[in-house]
């Protein structure tokens, strides 16, 4: 059987969600379930004098309301996600916070009923923007034992950055900002709890079932193995299915306290606030270099938004700037600012993104100040060894994604003259960034089975969020049991199956992948043993090491029979293994994925309106298990960055209120906005990494695509655009080279 490893097959879940039978949060049928709909606060800080609820109670079909004065009974989890508890005080703490639930018969009752709450306020002074909380405090590391996220390595002789900098032939600083981000994943946040005695299950969307349960049991007061989440399709993730956010432990406790189930769907304004975002950020790049573009210094600043009732901690520079270029001296600070602001979370390629935004754009900025082709500094300063600590790589090709990219590209056909092609109204230009995403490989289990039916089953609790592991877990275990891959079932999405990765960090398939491999050796070694100890195997009272299996097949000299026959033979309906545990590895390596990215724009001289009319992308990831999604994973990762380099922003109003909450104000890239993808992968078995060489993909694509369009509407327009998105507003009137029309 040809492997199918690295081809093009499809789905195996795609006719499941084209025919909608796959089942979202929403979709499991669960009897007698009440609807719950969440009051929110409408100002930044302060306390909850008075609600008035007795409306609210006398409507049609409510059955209870819940407020802080009327509490149900919730913990705070610190640590992870948000530090405070709903309804359990009055403060409010940023701008939509929960203050009230209310429970109904039907969603539009509980909806309606909500709308009738009524709340007075003591409101206070809040810290809305970034200026009000500056300079803010350095990040901690994220771990006792890792490695510092502000690390300073300075050459011999030299005391500080600066002297570096002022030591340099050439010196470029780089300021951008960007305004908070939203995820609005295309199923709106949700959960249906339902309990059984005094155990719980969830349906709801999760990229880690496993921590999901432990964290709502953490926050509703129960043993964590009481809880059971159900999540075998997602509609999205990006990192906000992660946490367990505040109105999963309400519906939770509403249903006990009712004793029956309850489902709770929040509106899309309420997900955008209640379910973190990407922290509002400033930073600040330096570059010194020689004449020739050697880097001889690298200062990375950043300030990012860290709420006080808790978030994701932004670290833009660790795994940009601390990796991507060689330099004698590298220094980094990166700060959290204190604001009064609803939970900030991780948010696909969360620090790595807005950090390769600062950095690549400055790389721009220093090849146009030492007229030299931005590819050729990046080749100039290419690193063979991660520049922070020292360590080597388990691979690196990014070289070769530098070239390859280009080629595909026509990079060589560039004109580095801002301005200088035109094409009627439109100005064209180019630009090009690199990529570069940590990868992980820490060991997870999973269980298999080889059944009567002539079937194998994978399970795993990691959840598909839509990237395609259904589909890898499928391509890996037919590959491994030389099985047809339609006689391969994934189980996936489920708490009460073996604790394996967490869709998050690029982590899943990676993960996986090498699980399965070392699972099905020992499933194999299973099924052998088996042969020879059935009565009326053919092979019964042989030394396993004399059978050879094959294909689903046990053989040994003219004997042959299936593993369905055998275990018929058995009268067993299955045999089963669970992934051996692995040995820690005493490597020392660094691993990340990389890539190239080259992009062209048209901006039109006389509105300003820029667009994206190519891109060409080429990656390093080690072996690539599926051709499809992986495909697809680096063309939505593309289209994300792009969606972020012209479109998607989501300010923070002096009022604490998010100033684009809904999908009608809040711009994601459409069809219209993305233009042909052209995207390849250089396909090297990384076996440093794994055993199975495959490194996580889906975020890497992000990482470094708005530079690249950053950079080509510099190259179309002469106007550097350092704050994100750039929008016409900031091309339209600042033509420096004349080549865009003054209004």
């Amino acid at each position: 059987m040809n492997t199918p490893i690295g081809s093009d097959v499809a789905r195996v879940d795609g006719r499941l969600k084209v025919t909608g039978a796959a089942r979202y949060t929403a979709d499991h049928p669960v009897d007698r379930a009440a609807a719950a709909h969440v009051v929110v606060s409408a100002i930044a800080r302060g306390r909850v004098r008075a609600m008035h609820v007795d409306e609210a109670r006398r409507q049609p079909g409510v059955i209870a309301v819940y407020t802080p004065l009327a509490p149900l009974p919730i913990h705070a989890a610190p640590g992870f996600g948000e530090n405070y508890a709903p309804l359990q005080d009055r403060e409010v703490r940023f701008r939509g916070q929960i203050i009230g639930l209310v429970v109904a018969e039907t969603a539009e009752q509980a909806r309606d009923a909500a709308a009738r709450v009524t709340v007075e306020y003591e409101e206070a002074p809040a810290r809305t923007s970034l200026s009000a909380g500056l300079p803010g405090l350095p990040s901690p590391g994220m771990s006792p034992d890792g490695p510092s996220p502000n690390p300073t390595l300075l050459a011999p002789g030299v005391d500080t950055i600066d002297d570096a900098l002022r030591a340099s032939a050439v010196v470029v600083e780089t300021t951008v900002e960007q305004e908070a981000q939203s995820h609005v994943a295309m199923e709106p946040h949700g959960i249906t709890a339902v309990w059984q005695g005094d155990d719980l299950t969830v349906y709801s969307g999760s990229q880690a079932p496993q921590m999901y349960a432990m964290l709502l049991a953490t926050r509703i007061g129960i043993p964590p193995d009481r809880v059971r989440v159900v999540s075998p399709f997602v509609g999205g993730g990006f990192g906000s299915r992660v946490p367990v956010w505040s109105e999963a432990a309400l519906a939770a406790v509403a249903a006990r306290e009712l004793a029956r189930p309850v489902r709770l769907a929040l509106t899309r304004e309420q997900s955008i606030v209640l379910s973190g975002h990407r922290p509002m950020m400033t930073q600040r790049v330096r570059l010194g270099a020689d004449r020739d573009g050697t880097l001889n210094a690298v200062s990375h600043e950043s300030a990012a938004e860290l709420p006080a009732v808790g978030g994701w901690p932004e670290i833009p520079a660790t795994e940009t700037t601390g990796v991507l270029y060689r330099t004698r001296n590298l220094a980094i600070d990166q700060r959290l600012v204190t604001m009064d602001t609803p939970p900030t979370w991780a948010m696909r390629a969360p620090n790595e993104a807005p950090g390769a935004f600062a950095l690549e754009t400055a790389m721009d900025e220093l090849a146009v100040a030492l007229d030299m082709d931005p590819l050729e500094l990046r080749l100039r300063n290419y690193t063979t060894t991660v520049p922070s600590s020292g360590q080597a790589w388990t691979s690196k090709r990014l070289d070769e994604c530098y070239r390859i990219g280009a080629e595909r590209f026509g990079w060589e056909d560039r004109d580095p003259v801002p301005g200088s092609r035109v094409d009627g109204d439109w100005l064209i230009g180019v630009g090009m960034a690199s990529a570069v995403y940590p990868a992980h490989a820490e060991p997870w289990p999973v269980r298999m089975q080889l059944r009567d039916s002539g079937t194998v089953v994978v399970s795993a609790s990691t959840p598909d969020i839509g990237t395609g592991t259904y589909t890898v877990a499928s391509i890996v275990a037919s590959d491994a049991l030389g099985v047809p891959i339609e006689r391969v079932t994934a189980e996936l999405g489920d708490s009460a199956l073996p604790a394996s990765a967490p869709a998050a960090g690029s982590r899943a398939a990676g993960a996986l992948a090498p699980a399965i491999q070392s699972t099905s050796r020992v499933l194999i070694a299973a099924l052998l043993d088996l042969a020879v100890r059935t009565e009326g195997s053919p092979f019964r009272g042989l030394d396993p090491s004399a059978l050879t299996y094959r294909e689903g097949r046990v053989e040994a000299g003219a004997d042959s029979a299936s593993f369905a026959e055998l275990l018929g033979m058995a009268r067993l309906p299955a045999v089963e293994a669970t992934t051996p545990v692995a040995e820690p590895s005493a490597a020392r390596l660094a691993a990340h994925g990389f890539g190239a990215h080259f992009c062209e724009v048209r901006v039109n001289r006389f509105t300003g309106e820029p667009r994206v009319s190519r891109f060409t992308s080429a990656f390093d990831v080690g072996r690539v298990l599926s051709a499809r999604t992986a495909r697809s994973q680096f063309v939505g990762a593309i289209v994300f960055g792009i969606g972020g380099a012209l479109l998607e922003a989501n300010p923070v109003e002096e009022s604490g209120r998010f100033a684009a909450g809904n999908l009608g104000d809040y711009l994601v890239a459409v069809n219209a906005d993305v233009p042909p993808i052209d995207v390849t992968w250089l396909d090297y078995s990384d076996t440093a990494f794994s055993a199975t060489g495959a490194r996580g993909l889906g975020e890497l694509g992000t990482v470094g695509s708005a530079a690249a369009v950053g950079n080509a509407v510099f190259n179309a327009t002469g106007i550097r655009v350092r704050d994100l998105p750039i929008t016409l507003d900031k091309l339209i009137g600042r033509g420096e080279t004349g080549a865009l029309h003054r209004v």
